[in-house]
């Protein structure tokens, strides 16, 4: 079932739903540097991943209310192409602290998984690409290695093409 590279105590909200689900993943640990300017470009270096291969999330307020936007690492996202996704009208970034409060994770470890409640969410098309894809495990330094089948199912979301 699910293979865990994790220390013991080292669930986290996002494994302990995904191991509810019954989903087959893997928990990757790397040893997170606070001075890393990109969270996720860190992460795939410190595993030697293909960046293409692991996605951020991102919190946007759409119309007044918080969306989720997963893209990868190597890209933005496209704030209008998440707006038209969710059939809204406008987007901006959200801020941190809303998204960490609406999550329970922190910034550089917020999960598309396991948050507190289910916010809308799209997916970058381009993690069909892939036979798996990574995503925080809701802790600096930990990601989930999961089928984008599986990440599209456990968040509910819209798959569209999000990334500038």
């Amino acid at each position: 079932m699910a293979k865990k590279k994790a220390k013991a105590g080292g669930g986290t909200p996002a494994t302990v739903a995904l191991t509810e689900a019954g989903v087959a993943f893997t928990v990757h640990e790397y040893d997170h540097d606070a001075r890393a300017e990109s969270y996720g470009l860190e992460a795939a270096e410190a595993m030697g991943i293909d960046p293409g291969r692991v996605f951020k999330t991102l919190f946007a307020d759409l119309d007044g209310a918080l969306v989720v936007g997963v893209v990868p690492v190597a890209g933005q996202l496209d704030l209008k192409a998440l707006a038209r996704a969710l059939e809204g009208r406008r987007a901006s970034m959200a801020d941190p602290r809303a998204a960490e409060r609406a999550t329970g994770y922190v910034v550089g470890g917020i999960s598309p998984l396991g948050q507190r409640k289910a916010h809308p969410t799209v997916v970058d098309e381009s993690v069909l690409d892939h036979p798996t894809v990574f995503v925080s495990a809701g802790r600096r330094g930990m990601e989930v290695e999961l089928s984008p089948a599986d990440l599209v199912r456990m968040t509910a979301a819209r798959v569209a093409a999000i990334r500038r």
